[in-house]
């Protein structure tokens, strides 16, 4: 079995999506894209410097779009038939790629969430002094614990070795100033102190948004897991739901792992703008075949992958 592994925040580097935007269609789905919410995501993945999108309110739609549009490009014709036996999950807010490619949500329902997601992220961080830290290495339970000592939470518990604290500012530089035993503490450059309490405005903020009970929202097609606890979930509205809250609580990637590990998963490709969630399976999926769809070059290579574990 193949599974789709779609990249969260941070995943992003300058300039990434211009060899993609050499692909006509490529291009036009970014367009699509960015005259829903207004935003020139093409302009931001080919120019923009590193602070710029950084920014919350454009990365979050900048990766989101381009996981999407990556997607489709592994299809001959996605316009009339796209398998649906395979797995697919998304990191934080690769969850909203992930529920476009499973048929929860259609990809402009997606993105137009996404950027409300953004928003409402970016002014709660603006709201309140917080940040995030890597742990990198130690005892997964130790480390949380000393998290939550520091006044922190265990916000990313990503597996193979890695758990991101998030917290207020003050907190975050104790914990790196003082590393648990055996680790190796990295603060991020990051605007907040996301999937923490702090941003519980923004969960309350969305939700008020969003109408996960309408037309707007189906029961997936493929095997979609859920960031809450790595579980499989049947109903769309179910998803969205767990997916808004996320926003506020840990995300279990390890668990996710864990899970696309128990049901034979023997191969992943990582979208664009891939890296990140490859590495991790490298080190907690041992055993499969791992690809990071990294620059149109390497889609012939994803559609042989897909061939075979399809």
């Amino acid at each position: 079995m193949l599974a789709f592994l779609c990249p969260g925040q941070g995943s992003q580097a300058p300039g990434f999506m211009a060899p993609w935007l050499e692909l006509p269609s490529y291009a036009e789905r970014i367009r699509y894209f960015s005259d829903f919410i207004g935003l020139d995501l093409g302009l931001h993945g080919t120019q923009s410097d590193a602070d710029t999108i950084r920014d919350t309110a454009i990365a979050q739609p900048l990766i989101v779009a381009a996981s999407m549009a990556s997607f489709f490009e592994l299809w001959d014709d996605p316009k009339s038939f796209i398998p649906t036996n395979f797995a697919v999950a998304g990191h934080s807010v690769g969850e909203f790629a992930a529920a476009a490619i499973a048929n929860v949500l259609s990809p402009k329902t997606a993105i137009e969430w996404v950027n409300a997601r953004a928003l409402a992220m970016a002014k709660a961080a603006a709201a309140s002094s917080g940040s995030m830290a890597a742990v990198l290495g130690g005892d997964a339970a130790l480390v949380t614990a000393a998290i939550e000592a520091a006044g922190a939470t265990a916000a990313n518990i990503n597996g193979a070795g890695q758990i991101v604290a998030a917290g207020p500012t003050l907190a975050i530089e104790s914990l790196v100033a003082t590393p648990p035993a055996g680790t190796r503490v990295v603060q991020l450059q990051v605007a907040g102190a996301f999937h923490s309490n702090q941003m519980q405005p923004a969960v309350a903020e969305l939700s008020a948004q969003i109408d996960t009970e309408g037309s707007q929202v189906s029961d997936p097609t493929s095997i979609l897991l859920t960031n809450f606890d790595g579980s499989q979930v049947s109903s769309g509205a179910q998803f969205c739901n767990l997916m808004v809250g996320q926003i506020a609580n840990s995300v279990r990637w390890d668990l996710c792992m864990q899970s696309l590990t128990d049901m034979g998963v023997s191969a992943v490709i990582e979208l664009s703008p891939a890296g990140t969630l490859a590495g991790l399976a490298k080190r907690g999926m041992p055993g499969i075949e791992i690809l990071a769809l990294k620059t149109p070059d390497q889609i012939d290579a994803a559609k042989d992958l897909i061939a075979s574990h399809v």
